[in-house]
């Protein structure tokens, strides 16, 4: 089997940042890694869970609704992937988008997003204060970030 783009980054060197994942032809993937690869230090589930539903609701319903395809947390729990469409999105402007996403994100005053049974699966786990505080510190991480810093 091909050896999949993102096995072929050093996890061992992988700083928490904002990085260019991959393009598939219109679509850009970018990897918002929040915590450092291999260390054991992992965001939890309620982390994951909470931060997903809050940015993923502003990225759906801001002014680039239309361009955002998916926003997801990584399976190794050190972050999140967001996908746009790249006709719609430059990198810059993605970036951009990322940074004020974040920032409402960590300044977030309503209920949690689809914390009930009938909205989420696992509803449970849902904490409006665990989302503003991760999002309050990747907002700080990447608050001068640009589209030159995305490389690897």
């Amino acid at each position: 089997m091909e050896r999949i783009a993102s096995f072929q980054v050093d996890h061992n060197k992988l700083e928490p940042g904002l990085y260019l994942s991959r393009r598939d032809g219109e679509v850009t993937t970018l990897d918002l890694r929040f915590k450092k690869p291999n260390t054991g230090d992992l965001l939890s589930n309620g982390e994951l869970h909470s931060v997903e539903h809050v940015i993923a609701t502003l990225l759906r319903s801001g002014r680039a609704k239309d361009a955002v395809i998916y926003f997801g947390p990584m399976g190794c729990q050190t972050g999140f992937y967001l996908l746009f469409d790249s006709r719609q999105l430059t990198d810059e402007q993605a970036v951009e988008l990322v940074k004020e996403t974040f920032a409402a994100a960590a300044a977030f005053d309503g209920p949690m997003p689809g914390k009930s049974a009938a909205e989420c699966g696992n509803y449970v786990n849902l904490d409006v204060e665990l989302a503003r505080t991760q999002c309050g510190f990747y907002s700080g991480l990447i608050r001068d970030w640009t589209a030159e810093k995305l490389a690897y």
